[in-house]
């Protein structure tokens, strides 16, 4: 049992995970999945309740080097310090016994660790030059170096793409064979099934039920999740305009990408897919700003815009949401009304201030048109479950009725519903007359884009129209072309 303020966050959950096994732990935003999290690690204390391993009482709350020796975890959010180098990060707190570092020796140490775990990385690398998939493996080297034998896997793949996530996978078994246990918590049934030998699923903070994945149906496993059968979501027929409302020219990019064009209509919502070498998500970075070519143009409504300036995006009618949230998507210690209402504040209030009773009216219309679950417009949103916080984020950018939409992995790490929810919200733009980019590594995402455009290399290698084939899509994305 754990409470916050009026808010039960578990009500006699538990969960029982056997020595050696992969264990996933699923259930909709909101489940309850984090706070046991947070128990599990020691970061919470239960009110009530008892944290076990391998029979033994957990440590005391504040002995953290006991806990590390117990459970680790390898949150969605990084952990790692980007301005430290991968040895630093690796042993931080831990570089020396007495009061000077040898600096030599715990590079060795660090490059010993790395090929113990084989994580092809430099020791010596800054951790901000990593990929995503390379701080991934060098947070799990260190849980393990603590001696960990029981490992959190949180959404471990929500910024993976499809080669990472089997080389994860693969890592992952090759723990499981050398003993180590693991929870793996993650909205992807499909990765249940295919790494985890158990579940478990939460619902409205309670335990619904712990079953072996072998031989359960995929049905049965959503309506635990959700209390009822949750039909695959369903596109929406339609026909784009004429206007073109987000256009690109000859953009180039060094290193990421080079001569794209790019036309997207009123009405019409335009795919792009790749892996993550593809250059899909720094060529969206370009088209709101955030990035700048280095030749080319991007035009909003016909009127080309300032490159590298977001906020001339805006102005010019574009909504963006970005590709990671917690960076770039809210401010957490700001309340679900400030986020929503950023673009608009302006118009909330006269000379430079804003009405609190507008932006509150304002705040209110978006969590219910979004159904955004929160206690209400002044809870801090950094308070909110990842999908609740992801609806903020497209509140946010849906504010001002832009006229082009670009949105990059709008449903990374939130659960069944709340990816309707969203991808509904990009429709019901698009209905409304605007145009919109839809980034996604997944593919059940991209189903609702009219067309297509899959990059290869910096390049887009073809134009696929709605009406694809799995196989036909991964085929081009993995250049094969037939």
């Amino acid at each position: 049992m754990k409470r916050f303020g009026p808010t039960t966050a578990l009500d006699g959950a538990g969960i029982a995970i056997a020595e050696g096994e992969t264990h996933a732990l699923v259930g909709r935003n909101g489940a309850g999945k984090s706070t046991l999290v947070s128990i599990l690690t020691g970061l919470q204390r239960p009110d009530e309740g008892e944290v076990r391993f391998a029979g033994e009482a957990a440590p005391a709350l504040g002995d953290r080097d006991a806990w590390r020796r117990r459970v680790a975890c390898v949150y969605q959010k990084s952990t790692i310090i980007p301005a430290l180098t991968v040895a630093e990060n690796l042993f931080l707190n831990r570089q020396t016994t007495g009061r000077l570092i040898n600096w030599r020796a715990l590079r060795s140490r660090a490059r010993e660790l790395l090929e113990t775990y084989e994580v092809d990385v430099d020791a010596a690398a800054l951790a901000g030059d990593l990929g995503v998939e390379q701080r991934q493996l060098v947070e799990i080297a260190r849980a393990l170096s603590f001696g960990a034998r029981f490992i959190i896997l949180d959404e471990p793949t929500a910024r993976l793409d499809g080669p990472a996530i089997e080389r994860l996978f693969t890592r992952m078994r090759a723990l499981r064979e050398q003993g180590v246990t693991m929870m793996y918590i993650s909205h992807h049934l499909d990765e249940v099934y295919e790494i985890c030998q158990s579940v478990t699923v939460f619902r409205d903070a309670r335990h619904v039920t712990t079953r072996p994945v072998e031989g359960l149906p995929h049905d049965e496993l959503v309506a635990a999740m959700t209390g009822e059968a949750t039909a695959a979501y369903e596109t929406r027929p339609r026909t784009a305009g004429e206007r073109v409302v987000l256009g690109a020219s000859a953009l180039t990019l060094a290193g990421r990408y080079r001569e794209i064009d790019l036309s997207v209509r009123s009405g019409e919502v335009v795919g792009l897919a790749g892996s993550a070498s593809s250059g899909k998500v720094s060529l969206a970075e370009t088209l709101v700003g955030l990035r700048r070519a280095d030749s080319g143009t991007v035009t909003i409504q016909g009127t080309p815009v300032k490159p590298g300036d977001v906020p001339a995006a805006l102005r010019a009618g574009l909504g963006f949401v970005p590709e990671d949230r917690h960076h770039e998507g809210f401010v957490p210690l700001l309340s679900v009304g400030e986020n929503a209402t950023l673009p608009i504040a302006h118009r909330l209030g006269r000379f430079g201030t804003v009405s609190a009773a507008r932006r509150r009216a304002e705040a209110v219309r978006m969590i219910e048109d979004l159904d955004i679950k929160t206690e209400g417009p002044d809870q801090p949103v950094g308070d909110l479950s990842g999908g609740n916080a992801q609806k903020v984020v497209f509140a946010r950018a849906l504010a001002d009725d832009p006229a082009a939409l670009v949105v990059i992995n709008p449903t990374a790490g939130v659960d069944v519903k709340a990816k309707q929810a969203l991808l509904g919200a990009v429709e019901d733009a698009v209905e409304r007359g605007a145009g919109a980019v839809l980034v996604s590594d997944e593919l059940d995402d991209l189903r609702i884009c009219d067309r297509v455009l899959v990059m290869f290399h910096g390049r887009v290698v073809k134009d696929v129209p709605r009406g694809w084939t799995d196989h036909e899509l991964v085929a081009v994305m993995e250049g094969i072309q037939e």
